[in-house]
């Protein structure tokens, strides 16, 4: 039994799919397959009920998981340890988010305070999140969506209205607010399941028993406004974007739902079983110190003398 038979069984317990499994450990299916059947094998036991082509983690394999997930937990916990120990900065403090307008400010704001710290950004969708706070892959997520796990510790940063965008000259430009039953039958710019932005349209929509008309859907949230300005549908957008001033150069109209509860929240999630450095404490500190909305970017002229030499 070695470290990359128990990496390879963890993750096709997680999704009791070798597919899936092998896809995103990035190996061959056959070759999954092989090192799975070699592991039951050196212990002695089947760890999945198979019929046919679907597998299912057994008891055995249940209880060997729990081992397995606090073993590779702590050897996982070791490697950042050490590299933290190497480090003569604070260390690295990975963090994912679904859209990276939502956390630019919060980012900007901690380098400043922190220049020593080293930080990875990364854009994934609420299951990848839920994923890579699993396999230690990142520290904290800025999540849109609720997620939720006997692992996960997490605290809400911010609750904001989320508008409607409409292109300019639209007949819904110069309105206050409008229903959902007046946009039923207007094509929207969104993303693709998986995303706050689509989970919310498709639950605000169903409370009226109507199913939205799409125009667009992509992985890039942040592109919504700039297909919305070039008259390709109407979306839904947080309102942070109209609170940076995006129109100045994504030029939309800004329209109220009178729908409940069109709002997100954000939260910030961490695993509470993972091993944290010393930046991605700070990082904590700092993200819970003070109100969310009034991180901003830090004036890059500050400190520093532009005057034109003579």
């Amino acid at each position: 039994m070695d470290l990359l038979q128990l990496r390879y069984f963890q993750a096709v317990a997680r999704y009791e799919h070798m597919s899936r499994a092998a896809e995103e450990l990035r190996v061959a299916q056959p070759s999954l397959s092989r090192t799975i059947a070699r592991l039951e094998a050196d212990l002695g036991t089947t760890l999945f009920d198979r019929r046919g082509r679907r597998i299912r983690l057994n008891e055995y394999g249940a209880m060997f998981l729990r081992h397995v997930d606090r073993a590779l937990s702590e050897l996982d916990d070791g490697r950042r340890a050490l590299l933290d120990a190497r480090d003569t900065g604070l260390g690295r403090v990975g963090v994912a988010s679904e859209t990276l307008l939502t956390i630019t400010h919060l980012l900007g704001s901690f380098r400043a305070a922190y220049p020593r710290a080293d930080v990875r950004l990364h854009q994934s969708t609420a299951e990848e999140m839920d994923r890579q706070l699993r396999a230690g892959e990142v520290d904290f997520c800025v999540a849109s969506q609720p997620l939720t796990g006997a692992h996960l510790d997490s605290v809400e940063l911010a609750r904001e209205e989320v508008l409607l965008a409409v292109p300019r000259g639209h007949w819904l430009d110069g309105r206050e607010s409008v229903t959902i039953p007046e946009i039923a039958h207007e094509p929207f710019v969104t993303t693709r399941p998986g995303h706050w932005q689509r989970a919310l349209l498709d639950r605000m929509f169903a409370s009226e028993g109507l199913t939205p008309l799409l125009s667009c859907e992509g992985d890039e949230p942040g592109a919504s406004q700039d297909m919305i300005s070039a008259g390709l549908g109407i979306g839904l957008i947080p309102a942070i974007s109209r609170r940076v001033g995006t129109e100045s150069h994504v030029p939309v109209a800004w329209v109220h739902m009178a729908a409940p509860d069109c709002h997100r929240v954000l939260t910030l999630v961490w695993n509470r079983d993972t091993y944290l450095s010393d930046a991605a404490r700070k990082f904590r500190e700092f993200t819970t110190s003070r109100p969310f909305m009034t991180h901003r970017l830090p004036d890059p002229r500050r400190g520093r003398d532009h005057r034109r030499p003579s």
